[in-house]
């Protein structure tokens, strides 16, 4: 164990719950950071941020490749004041270089060039003279479209939004935005932006917004020239021990026959190229299930992430057999307080790999969570590229490099759009593309944890996802009130659910045989 690890272990309870807080919010550092100061603009070209390089790297292996859009389609009810929306989103391209930048390259390296003004227009499309039902099927077709409608990074904005008119005070917004340039923190950004703008612009006021101290591109400069020497060292150091050697591969066994399926999972062999072809699934843990879990984390002084990653890698255990799991994370990155009002990429990955070895209890396994958890908080700074290019792993078309299953608790919630006279809710649209194999976002609320199941479609259909989801349910609701559960013992529950849905699926594929059967001899009688 290491000094910082035993340091921590003989924290309180108490003390590590605040440890582990103070690190997930970075306020407290290995290295302090100087305050990013803003560039010149004689050139209006620079360096690309390390998370930007990343994407732009996957661009140019694979054009086209629309994994990497966000979409935010909503419905709108009332009398919109299109001019003033359209007024809010010239002044959030204005505020924000980083809408206003598109990449190209020099000398044989990327570079962010920014567009000094760029006039942005709002698109308005009339569906009203279509019927209900064939204007929201339109709807719908042209959101899909839209979201999965590549972006050009050589040409601006990478920001698009279509207004569709269904009627006099009815409107559909498709807002989609390429990844290189915002996350999921700079949605929120966006969104209330807008709010507070459209709510000036539409009573002809003037925008109440204070300049922005500094753009995403000084912050781009600032962190390659912070992160190198001793502190790059150290955080390489850190991971190297880490990850090293051969990195383990989450691997599913594969499926061979479609009525014989017992406690395997993959549907089909994985293809030799990455298709980001993909599909969701939803998942709701009850409000009674999430307070269980909380007293948990209570007692063992530890956050709730760890006891969703503990349980997470316990159930691939249970399906791989694999003792030694890797699964990626997000973690904001925005550490200065002059980030986190700025439109921009910043989210970083973190590479959370635990030993599962022994047959541990649960709460066992805990403790191994929790210390690799914080270790990793506290050596966060190192981007996922510069992880990668440490490590060189084996580059292969069909995966993402380091790890291909991903766990992600959103502790804050995308506010929702709220503009003055108007009611506005969320437009669903089936998102058919993925990054990774299988990626479970979840999102604590007030009635329970709510989660996404995201998974490759050239991997898995729909009906194994759901026996995952509700395996997964099953191992929460077994340690929120047997922690001291070993995984062994996990695991026989688990085979016990799956044999008994895989007899059902037995039983029901052979009763379709036997019909099929009977349907022939009908028609053959017939005859």
């Amino acid at each position: 164990m290491s000094e910082l690890s035993q340091r921590i272990a003989g924290l309180s309870p108490e003390k590590l719950k605040l440890l582990a807080q103070r690190l997930q919010k970075k306020k407290e550092n290995v290295f302090s950071q100087p305050q990013i100061v803003p560039q010149s603009r004689e050139s209006n070209l620079f360096p690309l941020s390390f998370a930007q390089q990343r994407l732009w790297f996957i661009d140019q292996l694979q054009p086209g490749n629309s994994a990497y859009n966000i979409s935010q389609p909503m419905r709108i009810v009332g009398a919109l004041n299109v001019a003033a929306l359209e007024q809010s989103f010239n002044e959030v391209v204005r505020r924000h270089e980083v809408l206003r930048t598109t990449f190209t390259v020099i000398d044989g390296q990327p570079l962010q060039v920014i567009t000094p003004s760029l006039s942005f227009k709002l698109p308005v499309v009339d569906l009203q003279e279509l019927s209900q039902e064939q204007r929201e099927a339109e709807v719908l077709r042209l959101a899909t479209e839209e979201a999965q409608e590549p972006f050009d990074l050589t040409k601006v904005p990478l920001l698009r939004v279509t207004l569709l008119q269904l009627a006099a005070a009815e409107y559909a917004l498709l807002l989609t935005m390429h990844h290189i340039v915002a996350d999921g923190w700079a949605i929120g950004v966006l969104i209330q932006e807008i709010a507070t703008l459209y709510k000036a612009f539409s009573v002809g006021k003037v925008s109440p917004l204070s300049e922005l101290s500094i753009q995403y591109a000084d912050f781009a400069v600032w962190q390659r020239q912070w992160l190198q020497g001793e502190r790059l060292e150290t955080q390489l150091a850190y991971w190297q021990r880490q990850l090293g050697g051969k990195l383990p591969v989450v691997e599913f066994p594969s499926e061979r026959s479609q009525c014989l399926r017992r406690a395997s999972l993959r549907d089909a062999p994985r293809s030799p190229i990455q298709t980001f072809s993909g599909a969701r699934e939803t998942l709701v843990l009850p409000k009674t299930l999430s307070e269980k879990l909380k007293a948990l984390n209570q007692r063992q002084g530890i956050t709730l992430f760890m006891i969703l990653l503990a349980a997470f890698q316990t159930l691939l255990h249970c399906y791989t057999d694999q003792e030694d799991i890797v699964v990626g994370t997000d973690i904001a990155n925005r550490n200065q307080a002059e980030t986190k009002e700025l439109i921009g990429f910043f989210v970083n990955q973190l590479v959370l790999r635990t030993d599962l070895s022994g047959n541990p209890t649960f709460v066992e396994l805990l403790e191994r969570v929790r210390e690799m958890t914080l270790e990793a908080y506290a050596h966060q700074d190192l981007p996922f590229d510069k992880l990668v290019d440490a490590l060189n792993p084996k580059r292969e078309l069909n995966r993402t490099p380091l790890f291909q299953v991903k766990l992600v608790l959103e502790n804050t919630q995308t506010p929702s759009l709220e503009l003055p006279g108007l009611t506005i809710t969320s437009l669903k649209v089936e998102n058919k593309t993925v990054q990774f194999d299988l990626l479970l976002e979840l999102n604590e609320t007030e009635q329970g944890l709510f989660g996404v199941w995201e998974y490759d479609t050239d991997l898995f259909d729909r009906g194994s996802i759901a026996r995952l989801s509700n395996n997964f349910a099953t191992i929460l609701n077994k340690i929120a009130t047997h922690p001291e559960s070993k995984l062994s013992e996990l695991k026989i529950i688990i085979d016990e659910v799956d044999n008994k849905q895989h007899l059902a699926r037995e039983e029901a594929c052979q009763n379709t045989i036997q019909q099929k059967l009977i349907n022939v001899k009908r028609r053959v009688n017939s005859k």
